[in-house]
């Protein structure tokens, strides 16, 4: 097979020497994050139920959620749940094959909950949230996609994506960020921060500006004074990581920018579930991390969710992520490259991998020429795709973090 691949110079300077760089990061319990990991946990399990009775993976595309924020009244010292929130599933999933039935809807909700119980402390996932589930049977020419035989199956959509690697320290700091203040050690030392986290960063040549915005819990707060003598703690275990994770020379860490002294409830960041969704703020699929677990302003992004589509005919999601996973063995396996660029496009009815193209741009570094290397990088952006099946395999099974 001769698959269509080009491999270019790209004539532009490195991210880290440019003058500014802009990266958030929304974490594990904002809203946003919160729908892309449930709906790609209903998507692995909907994998493994069809495995189990089929042998092969159905159609289903769980990539359209929308979580509905509930109501909430806070209170220092703990508040209540007025109302709790609602989980919309959305899109399309194979309810019945040749009269053997899957239980979508029991499926979808138990991942749901599953995930909530391990990931969101304070969420009662039977008492804080309500479910709605409107997966619906596929399309005709879709689903027939599933019927046909052979190695890897045909792209479900015409697309396109593009990923990218190294990412730049700037990049790694805040992703580091956010994993710090969600750990476990952390919600030990601090268990009134909540998991809804927020990190966004922008570096002006070597000096880097953090704003963090973190929901508190309620029940750990006993006043005013109380929560901006624990904001206070936490700036300053916040401030120390960041300093030890970056040799800068000048950080300017903000927290929580919003808190006004002397509005007592009205003045503070405040949920009583540690995330805003329990009252102030919805969520969708898609509107979070890219799949690297970043939101890269000055990088080439796609418009796809990778998150809840099928593992091995949806290019939304395949390519999204393999465009940064071949990025990454480039740069990796190639000497004297300063950054790389990946795109895989897709044509509907046609082999996953066979792309209609499949394009890597290359920042080479002085000494280093395209001539030189392009014959390698081709091999590796071939390689890869020769290999698309185990790597559909892996993201069937959950293996790849998709945000």
């Amino acid at each position: 097979m001769k698959r269509n691949i080009v491999v270019e110079e790209f004539k532009q300077i490195p991210l880290e020497k440019q003058k500014l760089e802009i990266v958030e990061r929304k974490g594990l319990g904002h809203p946003d994050s919160i729908c892309d990991a449930i709906l790609d946990r209903v998507s692995v399990e909907l994998s493994r139920e069809y495995l189990k009775k089929f042998g092969a993976i159905m159609h289903h595309n769980a990539d359209k959620s929308l979580l509905v924020a509930g109501k909430v009244e806070v209170r220092f010292g703990g508040g209540e749940v007025k109302q709790p929130m609602l989980l919309i599933f959305g899109d399309r999933a194979t309810s019945e094959v040749e009269g053997v039935s899957v239980p979508v809807e029991e499926i979808a909700i138990r991942a749901a909950k599953k995930w909530l119980k391990e990931n969101l402390r304070f969420v009662d996932p039977e008492k804080h949230v309500r479910y709605q589930v409107e997966l619906k049977p596929g399309s005709a020419a879709l689903t027939d996609i599933f019927r046909r035989k052979g190695k890897v199956l045909s792209a479900n959509d015409t697309s396109a994506a593009v990923g990218y690697a190294p990412m730049t320290w700037t990049e790694q700091l805040i992703l580091k960020t956010e994993q710090y203040l969600n750990s476990k050690q952390f919600k030990r030392e601090f268990p009134e921060s909540g998991e809804d986290v927020k990190v966004m960063g922008f570096r002006k040549n070597d000096e880097l500006y953090l704003t963090v915005g973190m929901a508190f819990v309620d029940r750990f707060v006993k006043n005013e004074d109380d929560y901006f003598r624990k904001k206070a703690e936490i700036l300053e275990r916040l401030r120390a990581f960041v300093e030890e994770i970056t040799d800068l020379k000048k950080i300017k860490l903000d927290f929580n920018t919003l808190d006004t002294r002397g509005r007592g409830i009205g003045g503070v960041y405040l949920t009583v579930l540690g995330t805003s969704a329990d009252g102030a703020d919805s969520g969708q699929v898609g509107r979070g991390n890219r799949p690297n677990g970043v939101i890269p302003l000055n990088r080439h992004v796609g418009s796809e969710a990778a998150a809840g589509k099928n593992p091995v005919s949806h290019v939304g999601k395949i390519y999204n992520l393999l465009t940064h996973r071949i990025a990454g063995e480039i740069y990796k396996r190639v000497p004297g490259l300063d950054e790389v660029y990946v795109w895989l496009v897709s044509q509907i009815g046609k082999p996953i991998d066979e792309p209609a193209i499949a394009a890597a741009r290359v920042i080479t570094r002085p000494g280093t020429t395209i001539e030189s290397v392009r014959g390698q990088i081709a091999e590796i952006v071939d390689s890869e795709l020769e290999r698309i099946d185990k790597f559909c395999t892996d993201l069937a099974e959950g293996k790849i973090p998709i945000c």
